[in-house]
């Protein structure tokens, strides 16, 4: 089964927001086996529109469309399907009841005749409820296509698609079982990897597919296959990972199809029981707010101190100001330091800090642009190592934040093996 995904708005076409939801679609979609043949963002015209409608069609089983569907009247998503299907807008009593309640209960400004004009839907539509917003999502059927519309709003077109959309996408007969597995690595690129698992890819069977997900100091290995026999697709991608985690078992740190190093981490810090506080220099921030968007971390992470300057590495952390003038800003002692001291401040079992020199000029430090120390300390131990990132400021700081998580992962597996 083939779909196309046709994002609506003049706001994507010029940058202004990015298009997100086209890639949360695919990956629900590429779960219950069904291969997403293209993803078209277009403008709100109405000629543009038919033209997307007509070509989806061609191409694909299911067309599924975000966007256009506000109360205003640059929002013409609705008019242009009945357009395209010969249909018309009717009232839906129960959704203009749904648009009555929300206003009553979460918006202080009385409705409008716009709000009221959420309600008229194509009459051939099935109403798929939208439990956030105001605009419905519409099921819909034009020569044996399925069409689904939704709105452009990405937390209201989620809550559509695992309600609504994706229960009756997995219910129409003939979807193939579809089994991924993905093997995290970390501390080799993507080109050494491939050399050294090079005869292992060459021996996979034809119906197993690799494929290299690198990162910034991480790379993702994933093998996929699908087919209408569950068993035999599940053991021969099963039977392809045990022999490829023997080649390079010393750079795994995991095994993930969704989840991240830092998801793992989260869970490793749950299950253990530990918590964790951060001190971050060059890093802005960025270790804390990924921790922070994980849910329920507030059960481990105690909290975290941006000391970008030296002078509030001192007046914060209390670094002793002779151990930054005879090693450096960006130097191991200093990282260490650093990370014993906000392990110290938070209570906390285990910290990580960092220090370095993303660049473009030097800063506080006589250190090379791309060096960076990484602190870490353990209920038992607390060491720093030096890393040397490049020297374009965005990916200094990046590769930073992940060989942070890199080092607190192995630092947690090593409890977890004991």
């Amino acid at each position: 089964m083939k779909a196309t995904i046709i994002t609506i708005g003049d706001e994507i076409l010029i940058g202004q927001i990015v298009d997100t939801n086209s890639a949360w679609i695919a990956q629900e979609l590429n779960k219950i086996g069904v291969y997403v043949h293209e993803i078209i963002s277009i403008s709100d015209g109405r000629d543009h529109i038919l033209s997307a409608f007509a070509k989806a069609e061609s191409q694909s089983d299911i067309v599924l469309i975000t966007g256009g569907l506000g109360p205003t009247k640059d929002d013409i998503t609705k008019k242009t399907i009945c357009d395209y299907m010969n249909d018309e807008l009717v009232l839906n009593q129960e959704i203009l009841n749904h648009v009555t309640q929300l206003f009553a209960k979460y918006i202080k400004d009385a409705m409008v005749d716009m709000n009221k004009a959420q309600a008229m839907v194509p009459s051939k539509a099935e109403i798929i409820k939208n439990n956030f917003g105001t605009a419905p999502g519409m099921w819909l059927v034009h020569n044996e296509v399925i069409f689904i519309s939704m709105p452009g709003v990405p937390f209201e077109m989620k809550e559509i698609m695992r309600g609504g959309v994706l229960p009756k996408i997995k219910a129409i007969p003939g979807l193939p079982f579809i089994h991924h597995r993905t093997i995290l690595t970390a501390g080799q690129g993507e080109s050494t990897i491939a050399t050294r698992i090079e005869q292992w890819e060459n021996d996979l069977p034809e119906h197993i597919k690799l494929a290299y997900l690198p990162s910034l100091g991480t790379v993702r290995l994933r093998l996929s296959s699908r087919g209408m026999d569950k068993y035999f697709i599940e053991k021969t991608v099963d039977d392809q990972i045990r022999l490829l985690l023997k080649r390079i078992k010393d750079i795994v740190v995991g095994e993930s199809n969704e989840e991240s190093l830092v998801d793992q981490i989260s869970r490793l810090f749950k299950e253990q029981g530990k918590t964790l506080a951060t001190a971050e220099s060059c890093t802005g921030g960025k270790i804390a707010n990924l921790i922070t968007e994980i849910p329920g971390a507030s059960e481990f992470f105690k909290g975290s101190t941006i000391t970008y300057a030296t002078d509030s590495k001192v007046a914060i952390l209390g670094i002793d100001p002779s151990i930054i003038d005879q090693y450096s800003v960006v130097s191991a002692e200093v990282a260490e330091a650093m990370a014993v001291a906000v392990k110290r401040k938070f209570k906390s079992d285990y910290a990580v800090a960092t220090t370095g020199n993303a660049g473009p000029s030097k800063g506080d430090s006589d250190a090379s642009v791309g060096t960076v120390f990484i602190g870490v300390a353990t209920e038992t131990q607390s060491f720093a190592l030096k890393f040397m990132m490049g020297n374009h400021r965005e990916r200094v700081i990046q590769k930073t934040v992940n060989k942070s998580f890199e080092l607190l992962q192995k630092e947690l597996m090593k409890k977890a093996l004991k």
